[in-house]
């Protein structure tokens, strides 16, 4: 079955950076639209960005826009998200997700496909 592991998480100082990755297997990669979503304790699962099978279009949320980059390659199964000028409130637990459309979409429910999570505590 498709299979999505995300990896680079970790603890960080406010202010640092981390580059998650997650790679894709069993799926025509290069046909999915890529989101990142994170879920803090207590809080519903958020979406923080999104990129379309082609790479010519990306979404994010408000609160991490100028800050996180999304990107993807295709050759390599893999979507990255670079997260710099971290703050405490990014730390969560961040799960890539995959949607069948190529498209990009900011709902969760629209993504078929999610992996187990890596978590990112930022220290302030």
């Amino acid at each position: 079955q498709v299979q999505l592991v995300e990896s680079g998480g970790g603890l960080v100082q406010a202010g640092g950076s981390l580059t998650l990755s997650c790679a894709a297997s069993r799926l025509t990669f290069s046909s999915y639209g890529m989101g990142w979503f994170r879920q803090a304790p207590g809080k519903e699962r958020e979406f923080v960005a999104a990129i379309v099978m082609s790479s010519t279009r990306t979404a994010y949320a408000d609160s991490v826009k100028g800050r996180f980059t999304i990107s993807r390659d295709n050759a390599k199964n893999t979507v990255y998200l670079q997260m710099n000028s971290l703050k405490p409130e990014d730390t969560a637990v961040y799960c890539c997700a995959a949607n069948s459309r190529g498209l990009i979409t900011t709902t969760s429910r629209s993504y078929e496909y999610w992996g187990p999570g890596t978590q990112v505590t930022v220290s302030s």
